[in-house]
C-alpha cells in the first residue's frame, strides 16, 4: 500500500484534529475524528476488495528477441467475486496498462511493450495488480504470478548472405529472386540466346518482332549447415546473433538450414517450426 499526496494530507488532518481534541475535550472535534477514521477505514476496506479476485493471463508471442520491444497481450478477468473493479493498473518489467472498468466474467485485455535484454529461458515474471480506488487516498498493490513462459532468441545483428530468392526479413532490402529453369514464372523478357527453347513463349512471341522468353525462379537451394565456431565475431554473444540472422533470412528464403553447435549436429529443414528450434538451440547455448 502506497499513500498518495492527498493520502497524506488527509492523515495529517485527521492526526492534527485527534490531538486538538485530546487538547481540549471538544466532543465535536471527537465526532469530526471519528467521522473521518470511520471514512479512512470504509474506503480502505473498498479499496482491497477492489483488487482481490482477479486472476492475469499474459501472453508472449513466440518470437521474441533480446534487446527488442515486444508486444505483450495482457487479459484480466473478475471471475471471483460480484462486484466490479475500477482503476486497475497492471505493470509488468516496468510497463503498465490501466483498465477502467473490469466487471464479473467480462474480461478485459490490453497491450505491453517489454523489452527482455538476456537470451535464453524467460525467468518466471511477477506481475503488479494495483489501484487507486475509491477515492485516490492510498494505491493498494498486490503480486500475481505470470505462468507464461518463453524463450529469449539471440538479437538478431545483420550478416551479409547471398540472396536465396525467397521472401526477404521485414526491414531488408528485397533481394533479387535467383534465376532458375523450374521455379516459378518471374517476368517476361526479350531473348538473349542460350536459353533452352522450353522457355521460350511462343503465343507472346508471335505478338513481337523478337522472341520472348519466360524467366523462372530457381527452385529450392541446396541445404546448408551453420557451424556457429566457423561464424565471424568477436565473441560469442556477437556470433549467436549473426546465426540468428542467418537462420531468419535463409529460412524464410525458402533454403534448407541445419546447425552444429559444437559435436551436436541438427539437420537441414526449412519451416517455420525448424527455424524456431533452431532459435530455441542458439538461445539456451552455453547457459548449462
Amino acid at each position: 500500500m502506497r499513500l498518495t499526496k492527498g493520502g497524506g494530507l488527509y492523515v495529517a488532518s485527521t492526526l492534527l484534529l485527534g490531538v486538538s481534541a485530546v487538547n481540549t475535550g471538544n466532543n465535536l472535534l471527537f465526532l469530526i475524528v471519528a467521522a473521518m477514521l470511520a471514512f479512512m477505514a470504509t474506503t480502505g476496506v473498498l479499496g482491497w476488495l477492489n483488487i482481490r479476485g482477479l486472476a492475469l493471463s499474459v501472453h508472449l508471442p513466440d518470437e521474441v528477441y533480446a534487446g527488442g520491444e515486444t508486444f505483450v497481450s495482457v487479459t484480466l478477468a473478475n471471475a471471483k467475486k460480484f462486484l466490479p473493479s475500477f482503476l486497475i493498473r497492471v505493470t509488468l518489467s516496468g510497463s503498465s496498462t490501466t483498465f477502467l472498468l473490469i466487471e464479473k466474467d467480462r474480461p478485459q485485455s490490453g497491450s505491453l511493450l517489454l523489452c527482455f535484454p538476456v537470451r535464453g529461458p524467460l525467468q518466471p515474471l511477477t506481475a503488479s495488480v494495483s489501484s487507486p480506488f475509491p477515492v485516490n487516498f492510498f494505491v493498494r498493490a498486490a503480486a500475481l504470478p505470470v505462468a507464461e513462459r518463453c524463450t529469449v532468441f539471440p538479437a538478431p545483428r545483420a550478416l551479409t548472405v547471398p540472396a536465396p530468392g525467397g521472401k526477404p526479413d521485414a526491414g531488408e532490402a528485397a533481394s533479387v529472386a535467383v534465376a532458375g529453369y523450374d521455379g516459378e514464372l518471374a517476368k517476361i523478357s526479350d531473348y538473349r540466346g542460350g536459353e533452352p527453347l522450353k522457355l521460350i513463349h511462343w503465343r507472346l512471341s508471335a505478338k513481337h518482332e523478337v522472341l520472348k522468353v519466360k524467366e523462372l525462379t530457381a527452385t529450392a537451394a541446396e541445404p546448408l549447415l551453420l557451424d556457429l565456431d566457423l561464424v565471424p565475431g568477436r565473441d560469442l554473444e556477437q556470433r549467436l546473433s549473426f546465426c540468428s540472422f542467418l537462420v531468419n533470412r535463409l529460412i524464410k528464403g525458402g533454403r534448407p538450414v541445419g546447425l552444429k553447435l559444437g559435436a551436436r549436429v541438427i539437420s537441414p529443414a526449412n519451416t517455420r517450426a525448424h527455424r524456431l528450434r533452431l532459435l530455441t538451440e542458439l538461445a539456451g547455448y552455453g547457459k548449462d
